[in-house]
């Protein structure tokens, strides 16, 4: 793993976004592994102005979100097709039968699953999967507990998880109790991960990660043998690291 220590969340953003740059101008049609939640928002925000001033074309590019909540459709606003429309898409030029999140109100959750890692085996290898760091070591929504050997499956969401998303939805009670989301092996197959990781909330996690050993009680281990992991953290989240 390479670890990144920048300043704030600001040059978290910006130094993800010159990666995805990079690799946007390098790969003629790259695949990208997309994440959710407000860790990864400033960057969608660089690779918008990014686009707008020319740098950078989604036109070639086909993208992968990690995970969906199980019962809610596209347009719910809680969703996360909604949150990458409104976030990214609808401000770039990808096409939209490019771009591929799970479907979480699918009647036939096992199929939904075998029919998204089918999906993600017919594009290629992923070639940058970006990815959070949940403070109990979750990856994707791949709790605690779950096999490295895993693809994409059904969850049910870790209270904590929950309790951390819940600043999203009006009540805890709306908030799902399952979700899809990609398998730690399918994660892994990338060609390359981006774990970005900000403030002093994550700091024990990230320790964990960094220093701990590799076991699935704390998921993202798993990364520390991944052959091109990079990790990109904030004083904040670096803070308790030795």
């Amino acid at each position: 793993m390479e670890l990144i220590r920048v300043k704030d969340y600001e040059e978290m953003s910006a130094k993800a976004c010159e990666l995805v740059k990079e690799l946007m101008n390098t790969v003629q049609s790259p695949v990208l592994g997309l994440a959710t939640g407000s860790t990864p928002e400033g960057l969608y925000e660089k690779l918008i102005h990014t686009y707008e001033n020319g740098a950078i074309s989604f036109s070639n590019t086909k993208t992968f979100n990690l995970d969906e909540y199980v019962g809610l459709t596209k347009e719910d606003p809680n969703s996360y097709h909604y949150y990458m429309t409104e976030k990214l898409f609808k401000h770039v030029d990808l096409k939209e039968g490019n771009a591929h999140l799970p479907d979480g109100a699918a009647e036939d959750k096992s199929q939904a699953c075998e029919d998204y890692e089918r999906l993600i085996k017919s594009a290629g290898a992923i070639d940058l999967q970006l990815l959070g760091l949940g403070m109990n070591g979750h990856i994707g929504f791949n709790e605690p507990g779950t096999d490295f050997k895993s693809r994409t499956h059904i969850v049910t969401l870790d209270e904590s998880t929950r309790q951390a998303n819940a600043r999203f939805f009006n009540s805890m009670d709306e908030v799902p109790t399952e979700a899809i989301t990609m398998g730690i092996q399918s994660i892994m197959e990338a060609r390359r991960v981006v774990l970005l990781v900000s403030g002093e909330k994550k700091a024990e996690a990230l320790a964990s990660l960094v220093n701990g050993e590799v076991t699935e009680t704390f998921p993202a281990s798993i990364l520390q043998q991944h052959s091109d992991a990079v990790i990109i953290a904030d004083e904040g989240a670096c803070s308790q690291l030795r």
